[in-house]
């Protein structure tokens, strides 16, 4: 492209959110974040226990043209105004994915203006330059959203290398399953964080699993399997009666923080294990589990007894949105390693390693 796009229009639709938003790309300071909207499908879900794609495609297509002329308004400003339209491509349910290509394929065509398909895990690794205390490079970064856990080294835009990642459940997989298994609704993991509070983090013999691996993986299904266990031996495995009776109340909330503990051990100390062998001494938690707090508490607390200086996008970019799918395609841009097209392509990838992105 001859003149860089100063406007970029993200819209995110990988999973059970929709997320559109308004990024300002200036040469002559970072990007900025003009307005954003979102629309979370939990309510749907709820019912099921979990997300249908199905119905989180038809929902995606009834927000997003809403929740794309709220932006514009919020941001002072009209469609024709807009320079770039990106797009979530992948990873994430298929039908959900092809509706936010759709949707950004024909808004661009439509406005004469290019379009660019983002990586929906380099948005998350990149959400904190939208923060008031953006990251510098090079950092080490831990992406735990809902289906991933990695760490990886980032050199740059672009310039990733992947130190360590989950082998089986991912931490907000773990989270979810544990969550319902304790008979708390979708989505488990907030449920469960609130249910944590006050409870003893050392009530339950829970394992940590690979945290003594000597690499950077992580494991978390076992942990699953050892809350289900405890349920089984308290007799409560698949009876709500029993936990929602008000006389269970004290072991559950022990059983949460213990299960909670567990994971946030692993995901700082595998964290730690990962500046310590690069040498780096910058970390970016990003994604939906980042906006835990007994994870900001406690990583927080050992990288400043290290001289370490940690950065989290704002708590209300943590979970999937347009943000970070704008911001993502305007620093490929500005980096120079985005070729946006004005032609539609709708291939999207469903499974797409960050790698090859």
């Amino acid at each position: 492209m001859s003149v860089r796009p100063q406007r970029i229009l993200g819209i995110e639709s990988s999973c059970d959110e929709t997320g559109v938003a308004l990024v300002q790309l200036d040469e002559q300071r970072p990007p900025q974040l003009l307005a954003h909207a979102l629309h979370s499908q939990i309510d749907m879900h709820q019912a099921y226990g979990g997300v249908v794609p199905e119905l989180a495609s038809r929902d995606h297509i009834r927000r997003v043209v809403p929740l794309t002329r709220q932006v514009m308004a919020d941001a002072g400003l009209s469609l024709p105004d807009v320079d770039l339209v990106a797009y979530t491509r992948g990873p994430g349910l298929a039908g959900a994915l092809l509706v936010g290509a759709g949707v950004a394929c024909a808004l661009a065509t439509s406005l004469g203006k290019p379009m660019l398909g983002i990586h929906h895990l380099e948005g998350h690794l990149l959400s904190p330059f939208l923060s008031a205390d953006p990251p510098e490079f090079p950092f080490i970064a831990l992406l735990v959203s809902g289906g991933h856990t990695q760490l990886m080294r980032v050199d740059g835009v672009g310039r990733y290398e992947l130190l360590g990642e989950t082998v089986d459940d991912a931490a907000g997989e773990a989270f979810d399953k544990s969550a319902k298994l304790m008979g708390l609704p979708y989505p488990g993991g907030p449920h469960l964080s609130r249910l944590a509070e006050g409870g003893r983090e050392d009530a339950f013999d829970l394992p940590r699993p690979m945290l003594h691996s000597g690499n950077l993986d992580f494991s978390f299904a076992g942990l699953k399997t050892a809350v289900r266990t405890h349920l089984v031996r308290l007799g409560w495995l698949d009876d709500a009666a029993a936990l929602a009776d008000p006389a269970s109340r004290a072991t559950l909330v022990d059983l949460a923080a213990s299960t909670q503990a567990a994971i946030v051990e692993v995901l700082v100390k595998k964290s730690l294990a990962a500046l310590k062998e690069t040498g780096l001494k910058r970390v970016v938690i990003a994604g939906g589990v980042g906006a835990n707090r007994l994870l900001r508490e406690q990583l927080g607390r050992a990288c400043q007894r290290r001289g370490i200086r940690v950065h989290y996008p704002e708590l209300h970019l943590c979970t999937d949105n347009g943000a970070m799918i704008a911001l993502a395609a305007a620093m490929r841009v500005q980096a120079g390693l985005a070729q946006p097209s004005h032609e539609p392509v709708f291939d999207v990838q469903p499974r797409w390693p960050l790698a090859s992105a």
